[in-house]
């Protein structure tokens, strides 16, 4: 299927703070996505990203910030999820957006489904307390060793990533995202809100 595409190349300048680790970025000139439904999705020039969707305990799973493929589709993800901001079901169509946006800058199927559940497990991240405690030191600097949070959370994570792919890979992000739903159920016990349904079977 068709994933979308990107308006082009993004520039950006980095920004250096006090106080706050230097990983914001501001993007210079308009940048946007258009995903497989011809919505564009829009990173105004002046936004500020930071890649931070992805919780930093499962970066050495999942990726760092900016590096890989998918950096063009973190910067628009970024903006959506600040758009959205505690509304779920907008924070969930950004999410499968950031699917389309891996998969349309060059991820594989199972690379875009990996950084897919990242987001998602960020998402929900203050909704389970070990993985609301590893998210909110996911700011500190250089360590030697990681916190038992940290590690619980990786651990859901691969949990997470072993059910969704037990099943084989699916290139259609709301699949996905009932497969998603059901592993942190399980896993972590969620409730999801703004599940999605099934599609009703065409009378044949």
């Amino acid at each position: 299927m068709g994933h979308g595409h990107f308006s082009g190349e993004p520039e950006a300048v980095w920004l250096t703070e006090d106080g706050t680790p230097d990983r914001r970025m501001k993007i210079l000139h308009d940048f946007s996505f258009t995903d497989p439904r011809s919505r564009v999705w829009e990173a105004p020039a002046g936004s500020v990203v930071d890649g931070a969707s992805i919780p930093r305990a499962l970066w050495t799973v999942v990726g760092s910030p900016y590096t890989g493929d998918y950096r063009r589709a973190s910067i628009v993800h970024d903006v959506a999820c600040d758009e959205a901001g505690g509304n779920t079901k907008k924070r969930r169509a950004a999410d499968r957006m950031f699917f389309h946006g891996c998969r349309a800058g060059g991820c594989s199927i199972w690379q875009s489904t990996v950084l897919y559940l990242g987001v998602r497990v960020g998402a929900s991240a203050s909704e389970v307390p070990a993985w609301h405690a590893a998210a909110s030191i996911e700011t500190a600097g250089p360590r030697t060793r990681r916190t038992a949070e940290e590690r619980q959370l990786e651990k859901d994570f691969q949990r997470i990533s072993d059910r969704v792919l037990a099943r084989g890979e699916t290139d259609d992000p709301l699949e996905l995202e009932r497969r998603a739903d059901t592993a942190m159920t399980v896993v972590a016990g969620l409730r999801i809100a703004g599940r999605v349904r099934k599609r009703p079977r065409r009378a044949t």
